[in-house]
């Protein structure tokens, strides 16, 4: 599950808790290289979005214009884990990897791997709520490594989740929910009994199982952004004051 708006809980993001000792200064460029080259791969998947739809002037099928880059640079998050795994980025390795896994499982598991939901409108939905949250949530980290942070880019990623959150979920599951037609019929994925290692998997169940998982997760994740928002938008405002 993505979490549009604040993708990935950090830690080390609230002014309010205890200062951590942050990454040396190797890591910090990498980090910061890093950031920006997803910030701009992300930026890259907003204009193919904005420029198409101006191109055609309508709003469907417009997942085609920015498929490629929208799988390269959501696979690329997948060096995450391994930041947090290696601890240069204070945050879960569990949490960060749960989330990650989530949006490339939808990204090539459901998206590219059915077809016949690439014309739904619900991929445009998710699409541009993870475009949205991802341009504010790797800026927002870029210019914390640089301690330079705009108030603006604090507000928009711990207030603008409050929409991009639901938004983004909305599609996920509507485009998961899609999918279950072609998977059931097409058996996609799935694996029937008899086989030599006694095995079977039917991914159209596994897939009503992840839509079902929302139900608890989504809750959980979205009031602690709001948790979190409380906070550091407090701790803002103390600081002015």
């Amino acid at each position: 599950m993505p979490s549009p708006g604040t993708a990935s809980v950090r830690p080390a993001e609230n002014g309010s808790q205890k200062k951590r000792r942050g990454p040396g200064a190797l890591a910090t460029a990498y980090l910061v290289i890093y950031n920006v080259v997803m910030t701009a791969g992300w930026l890259v998947i907003a204009v193919g979005l904005v420029r198409t739809y101006l191109n055609k002037g309508s709003y469907h099928n417009l997942y085609y214009s920015i498929e490629r880059p929208l799988k390269f640079f959501q696979t690329g998050a997948l060096l995450e884990i391994g930041h947090c795994a290696v601890g240069i980025v204070p945050s879960s390795v569990v949490l960060t990897a749960f989330q990650v896994m989530s949006r490339v499982f939808l990204t090539w598991a459901v998206t590219h791997s059915v077809k016949e939901v690439q014309n739904e409108d619900s991929v445009l939905l998710f699409v541009a709520a993870w475009t949205i949250t991802e341009i504010i949530r790797y800026s927002f980290y870029t210019f914390s490594l640089l301690n330079h942070l705009p108030y603006i880019i604090k507000w928009a990623r711990y207030t603008l989740f409050i929409v991009l959150y639901p938004m983004g979920v909305t599609g996920e599951l509507l485009t998961i929910y899609a999918a279950l037609p072609t998977v059931k019929k097409t058996g996609l994925y799935s694996i029937s009994l008899p086989n030599k290692y006694n095995f079977s998997f039917d991914y159209y169940t596994f897939l009503i199982l992840v839509m079902i998982s929302y139900i608890p997760i989504f809750p959980q994740l979205y009031f602690h952004m709001f948790h979190q928002r409380r906070k550091v938008i407090t701790t803002e405002h103390k600081k002015s004051d």
